[in-house]
């Protein structure tokens, strides 16, 4: 999702920022929404605002309206100094450098773009609050994305050369792509053909069984795939937005299968999908779910206590459960993980477009009247935050070219969207929109106030270099809320493709350094980047505090827990939808 980062990006040699290079794999350009908490789209009102303040003064504008047009000369006299990225896949065709008439609509395109990226600028040297400033940057990027000349079939001169190539028939094939998006997926492109994967066929498939059901969770056990296991199991946390298999996608793609593999013993949360019936649903449902979640294992593998890992707002979930542990001197989890978790919302994020009191007002307000917020609903924000790879993109593939949606496994999980109930719906805008977590006293779980210092357990914590939706140095401030012991791991990469990491990507590297203190900046300096996935230090560290090595267990469950289902489970493939 192509948005500023908290760290704002550098202009190049002409005052432009430079386009953001082509995602390496599907991986990066998903539209996910399990990675923050969920708000809804500026209203018109919020928009106008936005694009009053970057237009209000009239020295500013005046001087880039003549700028403007001087460019525009140059561009009518066949400069060479104006024109699109090399990295911007949207003018890769060689029409855009060959023939003129294309040439001068691309230059003229990233001349009027870079005009309202300097007053953006200007703004923002102003000094106002950085959340307006990003809500500006959210308008105009939307804007400017929308009106690229490539979306239209007379300005792509690929989908020109595809529809004559193929006689008309990439057109007839466009269209019916579109009249079917229009009818059935809310008048968007569709980012993947879900036909292609089943869950439980091919997607989910790690061995293992359901242990324990209620009407919140299913807590699935895995099968070991060693001949000895570590003692103290590993409970996880997926977030409550979405479903628990992008940690186990396809063989090879799987964290599950990896947990596995390094001889720890893992269960799983597999949440409900709420409908209007749960809408009072809150923190209190989901933290005891995670209590009873570590009894589950506790129970089934005879150890007295876990450690846990809490993916994205599953930590957020699992951070309020650890309070209430903390608060009563409970030490049934021994050490805890964070993965691109975010805990303190104060650092600047391109997600503070969506802060001003008036959006939260509406969002809360949207859910409470239809009982739970949709998938659908929830991705819209996240998908606008990056228009040309998550709409744009598919608008040209499928709407001008005539090609089929992609068939690809994490797409598919990101199309497999479920409901969020409105009352924690509510509590998350609290936490996004008041930072309530890290202000002692002002949320109570679990009848507990939440404090985040109390909480001592060893802590394995992880950020990822370009993640627009929970920024790293957002997440390196877990070091410092929490009193335990701490390590800090940095991935190269953004916030999916962080998690969906399996060893063995040349591509791919993260970074160590020594023990964590205030300055994010200070600790990324003197750390150590070594080539890999994040899973590999994470596994050392986390056999390190799972115990001693027992023979596997035979089979899975217990007596008091007996297996009720083979995994994935029931509650991945319910599919039923929320209203609106």
């Amino acid at each position: 999702m192509t948005t500023t980062t908290p760290d704002r990006t550098p202009l190049d040699e002409r005052g432009r920022a430079p386009a953001q290079p082509a995602p390496q794999d599907e991986t990066e350009a998903t539209a996910t929404v399990e990675g923050a908490e969920p708000v809804g789209l500026p209203t018109p009102r919020g928009i106008v605002r936005g694009l009053l303040a970057t237009f209000a003064r009239p020295g500013p504008v005046a001087r880039e309206t003549a700028r403007l047009g001087r460019d525009a000369a140059r561009i009518v006299l066949g400069t060479d100094d104006i024109g699109p990225s090399p990295k911007d896949k949207r003018f890769a065709d060689p029409a855009w450098s060959q023939n003129p008439g294309y040439r001068r609509l691309a230059q003229s395109y990233v001349a009027w773009t870079e005009a309202l990226t300097r007053l953006v600028d200007d703004y923002e040297a102003r000094g106002p609050d950085w959340h307006e400033v990003e809500q500006a940057r959210f308008v105009l990027n939307a804007w400017t994305s929308a009106l690229a000349p490539t979306n239209t079939l007379l300005g792509n001169p690929a989908a020109l050369k595809r529809a004559f190539d193929t006689g008309g028939r990439s057109v007839v094939r466009g269209v019916a792509n579109m009249l079917h998006d229009l009818r059935h997926n809310g008048g968007m492109p569709r980012q993947v053909d879900r036909s292609a994967f089943t869950v439980g066929k091919d997607l989910g498939v790690s061995p293992g069984a359901v242990v324990h059901r209620d009407e919140v969770v299913e807590v699935i056990q895995y099968a070991p795939s060693t001949a000895r296991v570590r003692q103290r199991p590993l409970v996880i946390v997926p977030p409550p937005i979405g479903r628990f298999y992008f940690l186990d996608l396809r063989p090879g793609r799987s964290f599950v299968e990896y947990a596995v593999s390094q001889g720890l013993q893992v269960f799983m949360i597999s949440w409900r999908n709420p409908t209007r019936e749960q809408a009072d649903w809150d923190l209190d449902t989901y933290s005891g779910a995670i209590l009873r979640a570590v009894d589950v294992a506790r129970e089934v593998t005879g150890s007295p206590d876990v450690t846990t890992l809490g993916f994205c707002a599953g930590g957020q979930l699992m951070t309020t459960a650890l309070n209430h542990l903390a608060a009563t001197g409970d030490d049934r989890v021994h050490a805890a993980g964070y993965a691109v978790t975010l805990l303190d919302f104060s650092s600047r994020a391109p997600l503070g477009a969506f802060s001003a009191p008036r959006l939260l007002d509406l969002a809360r307000r949207n859910s409470r009247r239809r009982g739970v917020i949709t998938a659908r609903q929830m991705g819209s924000m996240f998908t606008w935050m990056r228009p040309d790879d998550l709409i744009f993109n598919y608008l040209v593939s499928e709407w001008l070219m005539g090609e089929d949606p992609p068939a690809f496994d994490i797409l598919a999980w990101n199309a497999d969207g479920t409901n969020l109930p409105a009352r924690l719906h509510e509590q998350f805008l609290e936490i996004f929109g008041k930072n309530s977590l890290v202000r002692p006293g002002a949320m109570r779980v679990l009848g507990t106030p939440v404090h985040l210092s109390r909480i001592t357990l060893p802590t394995f914590v992880t950020g990822a270099l370009t993640d627009h939706l929970t920024p790293w140095d957002g997440c390196y401030r877990t070091t410092q809320l929490l009193s335990g012991p701490t390590t800090f791991v940095l991935s190269s990469s953004g916030h999916i493709q962080s998690l969906v990491n399996p060893p063995g990507n040349p591509r791919a590297s993260y970074w160590t350094g020594g023990e964590p203190g205030p300055d994010p900046q200070a600790w990324r300096a003197s750390a150590e980047r070594h080539t890999g996935s994040w899973w590999e230090p994470w596994a050392e560290w986390m056999l390190e505090r799972s115990g001693d090595e027992v023979p596997a267990p035979a089979e899975t469950g217990s007596a008091s827990h007996p297996p009720l289902e083979p995994a994935p489970g029931s509650y991945v493939r319910d599919r039923r939808p929320g209203p609106g």
